[in-house]
C-alpha cells in the first residue's frame, strides 16, 4: 500500500508539475513579450529580494506541518491555527523591514531607483503566500496531492489572466508600474490558491474551541522542525539576494554600464536558467513524494529500501535531463526562439547545460538528507556552496569578463553541493 501510494503521489505531482511548469513558461513568455528585455531585467534584479522574503515569510512551515500531520500524533486543526497567528505577526514585521530597506536596496545596493516601488509591492504579497503554504503543508501531511496540484494550477492560470489584462495598461504609464504589477498579481493568485485548498477540506470539518486556540506546544513542535529545515533555504535566498548587488557593484567598478548589467542579468535569469531548469519539475515532484517514504523507512532502519528509492529518483531525473541537455548543447536556439522568441543567451546555455544535468539530482539528495534528520548538513553545504559562488563571482567579475563571472560561480557551486550531498548520503546509508 505504501509503495502504491508513493507511486500514485509521484505521478500526480509529476503531472501537476508538468502542467504548472508549462503554465509558468507561458507566463514567462507573456511577461517577456509584454514588458520586454528592460522590464524583465528590472524584474529579475529585484526577484532575489522577492525570493528571500518569501522564504523568510514561510519559514519552513510547510515542511514542518507536513511532518507533524503525517505523524498523526497531534490535533491537526490546532497545528494550523497555532501557526497562523505567529505567521501573521512574522509577516507584519517583514513588511515593516521592507518599508525601511526599500530606499537602501533600490538606490544604494541595486543602484536603480526604479526598484523602489516593486520592492514595496513584495511586502503586500507575503501574508497571502504564507497562508497558502501553510494549507499546502497540511495536505502534504495527509498525502493528498491532488488539492495541492489543483491549487498550483489555479494560481498560475489566475496569474496569467491578470498579467494579460493589467500589465499592458500599467506599462502605458511606465515600466515601474508594470514591474510592480507583476508582483502584486500574486495577491489575487495566492488567494485563489488558498480558496481551492479550503474547498478540499473534509466535509465533516468542524472547528471546536480547542482547535482554534493557539497551543504553545504545537507551535514549539513546528518551530523545532521548521527552523533547521529552512536554514539552507534562507542561506540560499540570502546569497541569491546579494548576488545582483555584488555583481552590479563589481561590474560598475571595472567599467561596465548599468544598462549592460541589467540586460545580461535579465537574460541569464529570465531566459537561460528557466530554460535549463525546465526538466527539474520531475525532480521536484519525485523529491516531494520521497520525503515521507524515506522518513518512515529510516525510522525502521530499512536502508536498502531507501537506497533503492534514491537511485530511482536519480535515474528518473537523468532520463529526462540527458535528452534535454543534448538539445540545449546542439540546438539551443530552437527552444529559445520557440519559448521566448529570442536567441539571446545561446553561449550561456551551451556552457551551463552539462552543469544543470548535475543540478537535476540535487533535489532528491537534499530531500533524503532532510528525511533522515540531517538538515544541518544541507544547511552547511548550502552555506559553503553559496560562499564559493559569491567568491567566484567577485573574483572572476574583476577580470572584466562580463557576466561570465556569475556563470563560473554557478558552475563551481553546483558541482560542489551535488558531490558533497552524494558523499554524505553514501556515508549514512552505505557505510
Amino acid at each position: 500500500m505504501n509503495k502504491e501510494k508513493f507511486i500514485k503521489s509521484t505521478i500526480i505531482l509529476m503531472i501537476g508539475g508538468l502542467i504548472t511548469k508549462i503554465l509558468g513558461m507561458i507566463i514567462k513568455i507573456v511577461m517577456t513579450r509584454i514588458v520586454g528585455i528592460e522590464g524583465i531585467g528590472l524584474y529579475m534584479l529585484i526577484f532575489p529580494t522577492f525570493s528571500l522574503f518569501m522564504t523568510l515569510s514561510q519559514l519552513g512551515f510547510p515542511v514542518a506541518i507536513s511532518k507533524l500531520v503525517s505523524e498523526d500524533k497531534h490535533n491537526n486543526k490546532n497545528i494550523i491555527f497555532s501557526i497562523i497567528p505567529f505567521s501573521l505577526i512574522l509577516n507584519i514585521i517583514l513588511m515593516l523591514i521592507i518599508i525601511f530597506l526599500a530606499p537602501i536596496l533600490s538606490n544604494q545596493l541595486l543602484k536603480d531607483s526604479r526598484c523602489y516601488y516593486p520592492i514595496l509591492a513584495i511586502g503586500l504579497v507575503l501574508p497571502f503566500d504564507s497562508l497558502s503554504s501553510i494549507l499546502r503543508g497540511y495536505f502534504f501531511g495527509k498525502q493528498k496531492m491532488f488539492p495541492h496540484v489543483l491549487s498550483n494550477i489555479t494560481e498560475q492560470i489566475v496569474r496569467l489572466i491578470l498579467i494579460v489584462i493589467t500589465i499592458p495598461t500599467l506599462l502605458d504609464k511606465n515600466i515601474v508600474y508594470a514591474v510592480s504589477g507583476l508582483i502584486l498579481v500574486n495577491i489575487i493568485s495566492e488567494l485563489m490558491s488558498s480558496l481551492v485548498l479550503f474547498i478540499f477540506l473534509p466535509k465533516k470539518f468542524k472547528l471546536k474551541k480547542k482547535d482554534i486556540k493557539p497551543d504553545p506546544f504545537n507551535l514549539k513542535a513546528i518551530l523545532n522542525i521548521s527552523l533547521p529545515t529552512t536554514g539552507g533555504r534562507i542561506i540560499g535566498s540570502i546569497g541569491y539576494f546579494i548576488e545582483p548587488i555584488i555583481l552590479t557593484f563589481v561590474l560598475l567598478k571595472v567599467g561596465y554600464t548599468n544598462e549592460f548589467i541589467v540586460r545580461e542579468y535579465g537574460i541569464i535569469n529570465g531566459y537561460v536558467m528557466p530554460l535549463l531548469l525546465l526538466p527539474s519539475f520531475f525532480t521536484n515532484a519525485i523529491s516531494q513524494a520521497l520525503l515521507p517514504v524515506v522518513s518512515k523507512a529510516f525510522a525502521i532502519n530499512n536502508k536498502k529500501y531507501i537506497i533503492r528509492k534514491i537511485k530511482q529518483a536519480i535515474m528518473f531525473s537523468l532520463l529526462i535531463g540527458i535528452p534535454a541537455t543534448i538539445i540545449f548543447e546542439i540546438i539551443p536556439q530552437i527552444p529559445l526562439k520557440l519559448i521566448y522568441n529570442t536567441t539571446e543567451g545561446i553561449n550561456y546555455i551551451r556552457f551551463l547545460a552539462p552543469i544543470c544535468l548535475i543540478q537535476y539530482i540535487q533535489s532528491p539528495l537534499a530531500t533524503s538528507l532532510d528525511a533522515v534528520g540531517k538538515s544541518k548538513i544541507n544547511m552547511n553545504t548550502t552555506l559553503i556552496g553559496m560562499s564559493i559562488r559569491t567568491i567566484s563571482l567577485l573574483t572572476f567579475s574583476a577580470f572584466r569578463i562580463g557576466i561570465w563571472g556569475l556563470i563560473i560561480g554557478i558552475s563551481i557551486s553546483c558541482i560542489y553541493i551535488t558531490y558533497y550531498n552524494y558523499k554524505k548520503i553514501r556515508e549514512l546509508l552505505v557505510n
